[in-house]
């Protein structure tokens, strides 16, 4: 995980800008993560590099036909979606998934995991083109952690149907399958309001970023150069339009295991250095841990999220 925004400071020079944008007060989490540093961004500033940002974005990285921003949010930190369940129903209570190390309490240490806690968190949902259209806030923080996978589940007072009826948003659907090496892959980031396009490159049985360990990861191609702020993007599948991983982190320096410089470990315990390559978290097992009404069962069959 990483939070650097050189590489965006960059990017938004070219549209003349030279701040991060910030869609919230909230702390920005500090150490690692593809988590943004909000910084003291004023808000004035922040929407004028944000549309800068989207101008630049939407000329010199057009979203693939089929994928755009329908249904992602944008935290203060981090970019995120609301998504549903293969069975979920319409008055279900929505969900939206962002990253674990995006909670605005700061990250949740090795072997930790959060059930039920307290949030009214804000999300600005946003449109096809980017647009925001509303914003949404949490009932509860349903689930979290960083072991064996980066995932947090925010369980909004706003159902599915109601958001589809007040805004013509549906959620994104998670597949509940493997995902495919060479799958044609898209990452709509709210934060940025940027969509990368990649194929899957492959996965990693371990990854080990500092304190933090998880397993069988999503590898990116390199074509899929995540930044600072796309943590907690869903991952895309272009043919099928359906979730099947979160994006999380990426190697920044070439450094071996360490906090932004993500390793990979095989099966004999060889550890692989990728600079500059990108990952993401499966998301294919989740379905098995929430049944009817979204409710969250870490003890139902098939469900292999980590425990309190």
């Amino acid at each position: 995980m990483r939070k650097p925004l050189a590489a965006a400071f960059c990017a938004l020079a070219i549209a003349g800008a030279g701040a991060a944008p910030a869609t919230a007060a909230d702390a920005a989490p500090t150490g690692v993560g593809k988590a943004a540093d909000t910084g003291a961004v004023t808000s004035a500033v922040s929407d004028v590099v944000t549309s800068a940002a989207q101008t630049v974005s939407g000329i010199t990285n057009p979203a693939p036909k089929g994928v755009n921003f329908a249904g992602t949010v944008a935290l203060s930190n981090c970019s995120g979606s609301v998504v549903r369940m293969p069975d979920s129903e319409a008055d279900d209570p929505a969900l939206v998934m962002t990253n674990g190390h995006c909670l605005e309490s700061g990250f949740p240490g090795p072997g930790e995991v959060q059930v039920d806690k307290a949030s009214s968190r804000t999300f600005s949902l946003l449109n096809a083109s980017g647009s925001r259209v509303a914003t949404l806030r949490a009932a509860k923080l349903a689930y979290a952690t960083m072991t064996d996978t980066d995932v947090a589940f925010y369980q909004l007072t706003t159902s599915y149907g109601q958001i589809k009826s007040s805004y013509g948003i549906s959620p994104l659907t998670l597949n509940d399958t493997h995902p495919v090496a060479g799958t044609a892959i898209s990452i709509p980031s709210g934060y940025w309001k940027r969509v990368y396009s990649c194929d899957i490159d492959g996965f990693a049985p371990t990854l080990k970023e500092g304190d933090w360990t998880w397993k069988d990861s999503v590898r990116y191609t390199s074509a899929c150069n995540t930044i600072g702020g796309t943590s907690g993007s869903p991952v895309v599948d272009q043919a099928s339009g359906k979730v099947v991983a979160i994006n999380n982190t990426g190697n920044e320096d070439g450094e071996r295991c360490t906090v932004n410089n993500p390793c990979e470990v095989d099966a004999s315990g060889n550890v692989t250095v990728r600079k500059g390559i990108n990952y993401a978290q499966e998301t294919y097992q989740i379905p098995s841990c929430f049944g009817i009404d979204n409710k969250l069962d870490l003890s139902a069959s098939g469900c292999t999220l980590p425990k309190p």
